[in-house]
């Protein structure tokens, strides 16, 4: 529990609960709230160590992938490959500052949870009230509420008159909490049953009131919500598999670029040029523009969900956005429109009463006098006045004048008014059922005034039940006719049950579309609520989302497992009510840990520990600022519409990274094989350095338009995750069918055309470039390449790549710079009749690879 759980002060009377504190309702002396500030610290939350700018900037570098490029950019500028270098070098020093950006941005986080609670206090100190900064109060200060203030700590009431809190923020409950400063139970521990305590970061909707503070600062409910995103942040799949991937290509780097090396020295080619030539492969071979491929693809994603008011905070959320398999939300505002509306009105009988909404509209909480409205804070009575049958019954109400009034209670669960009306007083009561059927004697049937004897009364209970069991608030109406004019709760007997107001709040109209079309994309939905089970059950029901087992589990279920329980009950269910932040973030925490790729979609204070533990936390513009800084991605549009779009954006940029990185590893791979098989029996170098590195360049100046690729509708059905065994094996399988087609092409040219370096290296060149060129067209999908059409951007990235090495082996400076020579029409036909059978081999070949191992 997070108010003092050993001491349970909600269940001491005052006079126990001012001795426990050492304090008294004259409040604190100032010699005694110093020794308390020295004792308990100042009232805000103490923030883990910041780190510092350098701290964040050197933690860019903690990336293996990282750590090769800026080695091949020094290895190309040893070799003379200035540009190369300065591109390398650029590409790093770019996403360095992306990553430390939003680092920075993550960092913010914790400073933005301050303003919650450096805001002002009335306190009561030696006797007197005054303002003062709420950071500066202690344990045991008398503290003054009124309506629209922040609570400014925990506090246990002594005095209210209607006060109602919002904690919707905090606790997940959708309607204000009526506050009180009766005892408690002892045996009560959870937040929303304590409705003598006011929670610090809460505001007050309506009333007075004032407490003595029990907890301040990371003691308090709200701090000890603040301490779950003070842990270091939630890390998301794509990062850890970038990680995986960046490790997973030095270790193959280093050690094929040692067997090159060895292998040429140990065949007497010149330990120094074989040690160059190796340097250059480990240069030609790493994907370098891997991270600006990644960062133009997550940024187009981002673009396009822009314009789909999804705004992007952390550009790598956007692939994790796609791959998605559960998203956990909550029910108000989310299901459902988020505000009250009046279904029905009903008497005993089952048929439409306007009586009843005319009188729950005079014993409402929003009159001060029957003729006029005032704004009120209780949504019920909102939802009344806000009514249709309102117009209909409002030209009654000038017949009616307010006499008295007994406000509403938590024990009581009902509120009473007297009223003059045509026929003379009368009082009338609405309130909870069951309490109200507790005061009434009567109740009116078939349009008779009977005897409300157990049997009736069990059949209007069993009403109750069902009309509860279909979701609905259900307010009871009752009334008596009276002589007085004053009234009081002794009065509040011998009525008469006259019928129900209905009350719901409606699901989203688009909702159950958008719930089916998640479905098919394969997302798993999870509803995790603050609200009642009842409630929770009705608008899942409505919105058509089966409930595992039909349970809906309980706050209070959950708080009695154990974590092998709990991560049972996790997996297993997925409609959770009355459940608390810190069993929110459990929940998503679980799952996380269970390998599940999870959303979380939450607007408050309440949300922050689960947002931080998703690997994408989903909010909306109107969310609280903690929360906004929190999550990773923010909709404009609170809607799961938006949602399945924003996923659909998501996965297309997964499959364009994918096309990326199978292309290159297959390729560049298939290089590497052929140059350590080569290697045993050539006697010279295959490829001069620079021939490497200016291949490398060329064959990726087309990659860079893969970020504007079309993707295959196969690729949208459902989540994919990045799979580095089905990498490791692409890479073989494919980079062996390359290496297949190098080696026949060096055989002929060593053994049956008999060409001498500068031609073969020349074609080896052509061959390497062209073909990675045009294998990206059968590698981009799984369909035959016919039906799956390329955007213009690659198509012409392409054209314009091959036609640039093609020319530049017949210009001055390719010839000087790299060696180049000019070649024979048959030279150039027996590359065109290897790169025909090479792309032919691929297109057959993918087929038996992608249906065996599917994407």
């Amino acid at each position: 529990m997070d108010v003092q759980k050993d001491e349970r002060l909600w269940s001491l009377p005052i006079s126990g609960l001012l001795g426990r504190l050492k304090t008294s309702e004259k409040g604190l002396s100032e010699i005694e709230v110093q020794n308390r500030l020295k004792l308990y610290g100042h009232n805000e939350i103490i923030e883990r160590k910041k780190r510092v700018l350098l701290h964040i900037l050197i933690s860019q570098f903690k990336n293996a992938l990282v750590l090769v490029l800026i080695a091949a950019s020094a290895i190309s500028y040893m070799l003379g490959q200035h540009i190369e270098a300065g591109v390398i070098i650029a590409i790093v020093l770019l996403n360095t500052v992306l990553g430390f950006t939003q680092e920075y941005k993550a960092e913010k986080a914790l400073r933005e949870l301050h303003k919650y609670i450096t805001v002002h206090a009335k306190v009561k100190r030696e006797n007197q009230i005054k303002e003062i900064d709420a950071r500066d109060l202690v344990k045991g200060d008398i503290v003054y509420l009124a309506n629209g203030d922040i609570i400014p700590a925990d506090l246990r009431l002594i005095y209210t008159e209607d006060l109602y809190a919002n904690e919707a923020t905090l606790t997940g409950e959708s309607l204000p909490v009526l506050k009180k400063s009766a005892i408690i139970p002892a045996h009560y521990d959870l937040p929303p049953q304590l409705h003598n305590i006011a929670f610090m970061g809460t505001s007050i909707v309506e009333g007075e009131g004032y407490g003595v503070v029990i907890n301040t600062a990371k003691d308090t409910f709200f701090g000890k919500t603040a301490g779950y995103i003070q842990t270091e942040e939630h890390v998301g799949d794509f990062q850890k598999s970038i990680h995986a991937f960046s490790n997973f290509l030095l270790k193959v780097i280093l050690i094929m670029t040692l067997f090159v090396f060895v292998a040429n020295a140990v065949l007497h080619k010149g330990i120094f040029d074989s040690f160059l030539f190796a340097l250059a492969l480990a240069v030609g071979i790493t994907p370098e523009v891997l991270p600006i491929i990644m960062t133009i693809t997550l940024s187009n994603g981002a673009l396009k969900m822009a314009r789909e008011k999804v705004v992007i905070k952390k550009l790598s959320s956007v692939e994790d956005f796609g791959n998605i398999d559960t998203l956990c939300c909550d029910k108000t505002g989310t299901l459902t429109e988020g505000e009250h509306s009046l279904q029905d009105y009903l008497d005993l009988d089952g048929n439409k009463n306007s009586h009843l909404v005319l009188y729950g509209l005079l014993c409402s909480a929003a009159v001060s006098n029957i003729k006029d409205r005032k704004t009120y804070a209780n949504p019920i009575d909102k939802a009344l006045w806000d009514s249709k049958i309102k117009e209909k019954v409002s030209s009654e109400m000038h017949h009616y004048t307010l006499l008295s009034k007994n406000e509403f209670d938590y024990e009581r669960k009902r509120m009473g008014v007297a009223v003059k009306s045509p026929h003379g007083n009368m009082m009338i009561v609405k309130g909870a059922p069951e309490l109200v059927l507790k005061v009434c004697s009567y109740a009116t049937i078939n349009g008779k005034k009977v005897i409300t004897n157990s049997k009736i009364k069990q059949k209007i209970k069993q009403k109750i039940i069902a009309y509860e069991q279909d979701g609905y608030k259900v307010i009871a109406v009752a009334q008596k006719s009276i002589h007085k004019t004053k009234i009081s709760d002794s009065d509040e007997h011998s009525l008469t049950l006259i019928g129900f107001l209905l009350f719901l709040d409606p699901p989203k109209r688009s909702v159950k579309d958008s719930l089916a079309r998640l479905q098919r994309l394969g997302v798993n939905i999870k509803v995790i609520s603050g609200d009642s089970s009842v409630i929770t059950r009705k608008i899942c029901k409505d919105v058509g989302l089966k409930i595992s087992e039909n349970r809906v589990i309980t706050g209070e279920e959950l708080e009695k497992l154990s974590e092998m329980e709990l991560e049972e009950y996790s997996q297993k269910y997925n409609v959770f009510a009355r459940v608390t932040p810190q069993q929110k973030f459990m929940i998503v925490d679980k799952l996380n840990r269970e390998n599940h790729i999870v959303g979380y979609l939450g607007d408050g204070v309440n949300d922050v520990p689960a947002l931080k533990a998703a690997d994408v936390g989903i909010t909306v513009d109107s969310a609280v600022g903690i929360a906004k800084e929190s999550a990773d991605i923010i909709l404009l549009n609170k809607s799961l519409e938006v949602l399945a779009d924003g996923i659909v954006t998501g996965r297309k940029t997964f499959g364009n990274i994918t096309k990326y990185i199978l292309n290159t590893i297959s390729a560049n791979y298939g290089n590497m094989f052929t140059v350590a098989i080569s290697s045993l029996f050539m006697k010279f170098i295959p490829l001069l350095p620079a021939q490497i590195l200016l291949n490398n360049f060329i064959s990726d100046v087309p990659n860079l338009a893969i970020a504007s690729d079309n993707v295959d509708e196969s690729l949208l059905k459902k989540p994919k995750r990045w799979n580095l065994k089905l990498i490791y094996r692409f890479m073989v399988f494919f980079g062996l069918i390359s290496t297949f087609f190098d080696l026949l092409l060096i055989l002929i040219m060593l053994y049956i055309l008999n060409l001498n370096q500068e031609v073969f290296r020349t074609a080896w060149f052509m061959e390497s470039v062209l073909s990675e060129i045009v294998v990206v067209f059968a590698i981009r999908t799984a369909a035959p390449f016919w039906e799956s059409k390329p955007s213009k951007w690659l198509i012409m990235f392409s054209i314009l790549s091959a036609v640039f090495a093609v020319a530049i082996t017949y210009m001055k400076w390719g010839k000087e710079w790299f060696a180049f020579v000019s070649m024979e029409p048959l030279i150039w036909g027996l590359i065109g009749l290897i790169l025909i059978a090479y792309f032919s081999t691929v297109e057959v070949a993918k087929q038996y690879f992608f249906k065996k191992f599917e994407m």
